[in-house]
């Protein structure tokens, strides 16, 4: 992947990234607030050889038995019987296994100096800890250090900095914490987007179609009120989506531009892909360029073309092709000029009829009556028939669904057609978002629809005075 990989997902997933941030910043600021405040006091003795001469070399042999000690001494202060020393020394009520836990002990780098440090919820107790601490470690070197019969330790402790009353908590610490669940988010919201468009394999841009070597004729943005109005003639002359299926018709008519009659087939890889509503609606704007449009109801399984339109659906494609009527009789006209051939009664063998010569003299009798024939298809993965339409037209149109047909589906569409030796004369996304500047995918030119371009208001015109 490449920089401007990354940015897109930055771009496309950004939402999700500032939740799980948010997320991990929240839960960073409860663990904070739910920590008990802890309060850590020091004390610092320093420790040093008592015996020997001024001579330099017993200065230095000296200076190296104090280091060698106070090692020993860090041990010691940690250790249990230290720690009964100091509660016996405070009278305190508590065991040494639990006082342990709240002590440390370092020696600063390249001296003799060794630290306790106390940790406790209660400052002034923590100060109490940690003097005694100090307090009993220097009484016992002075002990340990002194042998029999002498009166002076080899070995001598002081107390150079007393323990203080921490005046604020050492921990939790809000401002780390928080600044951590910051970076924390967004580096996993950052992961976690990257690794779901790594793992995403539905149809999302243009370099998804070309690389089945799918001519791309245009994209369907995604509209809500789809559900309560599927056609374009009931949306506004100037709505996005009614713009999409003008640059959608205005690139098929490219296609084999030499024959003056064209019959195709519309179809997805599955059900659900809008493959119906993109073959009703772009039969319709070719029939509102005032060319003579003919819309066959195809998928004689579930048939849906027809709905929309307020067509009945008794009588068609079934009932032209068993010989019980002409399909010229069979074909209604809708307001908007588009004639429609229904499905007819559902068969039991779809199949069989589709291949039949009678569906084959069907295409070459519409195709001599009308300038372009849009045949809506079954789905190509789930069943046979959209394949053997294919054969016997112009070309097929495969619509993909935005962010949902994966690229396997479509691969397994596309190698069906190729198949069969059916030509493929485009492919069209459905439902994309509204902009693609937004949504960081570079659909090239007829993707994204959202800013629109509907003429100005005109303004009221003034009445003249009396």
């Amino acid at each position: 992947m490449e920089l401007k990989d990354y940015l897109r997902i930055l771009r496309v997933h950004w939402l999700m990234i500032v939740a799980i941030t948010v997320l991990v910043v929240a839960a960073a600021a409860a663990f904070t607030a739910l920590q008990t405040p802890m309060y850590t006091s020091s004390a610092k003795l320093y420790i040093a050889s008592s015996g020997g001469d001024d001579s330099t070399s017993s200065l230095y042999q000296g200076s190296l038995y104090s280091e060698q000690k106070v090692l020993s001494y860090q041990d010691f202060a940690t250790g249990l019987e230290q720690a009964q020393l100091v509660i016996d020394d405070l009278g305190l009520d508590m065991k040494p296994e639990d006082l342990v836990k709240e002590v440390s002990a370092s020696v600063v780098t390249d001296t003799t100096n060794l630290v306790l440090t106390v940790t406790d919820p209660n400052p002034q107790q923590a100060k109490n800890l940690a003097q005694a601490y100090a307090e009993t470690m220097q009484d016992r070197i002075r002990e340990y250090e002194t042998q029999d019969g002498q009166r002076t330790a080899s070995i001598k402790a002081e107390i150079v900095e007393s323990a203080v009353v921490p005046d604020a908590p050492s921990s939790p610490q809000p401002v780390r914490n928080i600044g951590l669940g910051l970076v924390l988010g967004l580096l996993l919201g950052a992961g976690l987007a990257v690794l779901r468009d790594v793992l995403d394999t539905t149809v999302k841009s243009q370099a998804d179609l070309e690389a089945l070597d799918l001519p791309i004729l245009g994209a369907v943005p995604f509209d809500k009120s789809v559900k309560r109005t599927q056609i374009v003639t009931d949306l506004p002359a100037h709505a996005p989506r009614t713009e999409a299926f003008r640059v959608l018709r205005t690139n098929l008519q490219f296609i084999d531009v030499d024959a003056e009659k064209r019959v195709f087939v519309v179809t997805s890889a599955v059900p659900a892909e809008g493959k119906t509503s993109t073959a009703v609606n772009l039969a319709l704007t070719l029939a509102q360029a005032e060319q003579k449009v003919l819309l066959i109801e195809g998928d004689l399984r579930r048939p849906k073309a027809s709905g929309p339109l307020g067509m009945d659906n008794a009588t068609g494609v079934t009932t032209a092709l068993v010989g019980k009527v002409g399909w010229k009789d069979a074909v209604q006209t809708h307001r908007s000029g588009l004639d429609v051939l229904a499905s007819g009664t559902i068969p039991p063998n779809p199949a069989e009829l589709l291949q039949s010569q009678a569906m084959a003299t069907l295409i070459s009798e519409v195709r001599e009556a009308y300038d372009v024939v849009i045949i809506d298809a079954p789905p190509l993965l789930p069943v046979a028939d959209a394949a053997l339409l294919s054969t016997q037209v112009d070309g097929a149109i495969i619509v993909a669904r935005f962010g949902t047909t994966t690229r396997d589906q479509l691969t397994g569409a596309v190698n069906r057609m190729r198949t069969v030796g059916a030509h493929i004369s485009g492919s069209v996304l459905n439902m994309t978002p509204g902009t693609s500047r937004r949504f960081g995918y570079g659909y090239g030119y007829g993707y994204g629809y959202g800013y629109g371009y509907a003429p100005d208001a005109q303004p009221p015109k003034r009445k003249k005075d009396d």
